[in-house]
Formats: structure tokens, C-alpha cells, sequence
């Protein structure tokens, strides 16, 4: 059984993309909420500083929805490279 590369691509990247979306949206809501993670997010992606703005909820969100798109890829090329073998 293969996997779609470009379909697990695009599904992870909404995935991990909505998942930020929510966090930092939750976070603009109560303050308190899931700052520690969005801190280990800002010191992974550049430009990202964990701010709570609207500007900083779209560039983390695009950032995840990247990341997890490269991540989706990678995982079903690498399922497919080892399963033929």
C-alpha cells in the first residue's frame, strides 16, 4: 500500500495549521493559555515572536500550515520508500 504524498502533505499542513490557529486564537482569549508552547514555537520559526496580536496568529498559522505540509510530505515519501522494500 503506497500513500499519497501530496495528499498526506495537504492534510497535515491543515492539521498542524489549524491546530495553531486555535492555540494562538485561544491564547488572544485568555492569556494564559498555552504561552510555554508558543514560546518553543517562536524559537523554532523565524519571525514568530509569540506576541499576542493578530498579525502574529497569521504568520504562526502560515508557518504550521508550511511545516506541516514539508512534515506530511516527508513522512509519506520515507512510508513509501521503506514499504517497497
Amino acid at each position: 500500500m503506497k500513500l499519497d504524498v501530496k495528499g498526506l502533505a495537504l492534510a497535515a499542513g491543515i492539521l498542524w495549521g489549524a491546530c495553531m490557529l486555535v492555540l494562538t486564537l485561544a491564547n488572544l482569549t485568555w492569556p494564559t493559555y498555552g504561552v510555554a508552547f508558543l514560546q518553543a514555537m517562536a524559537s523554532v520559526y523565524p519571525g514568530y515572536t509569540g506576541e499576542r496580536s493578530l498579525v502574529q496568529v497569521v504568520v504562526g498559522t502560515c508557518y504550521a500550515l508550511v511545516d506541516g505540509g514539508i512534515a506530511g510530505g516527508v513522512l509519506a515519501w520515507l512510508y513509501n520508500r521503506l514499504a517497497r522494500r
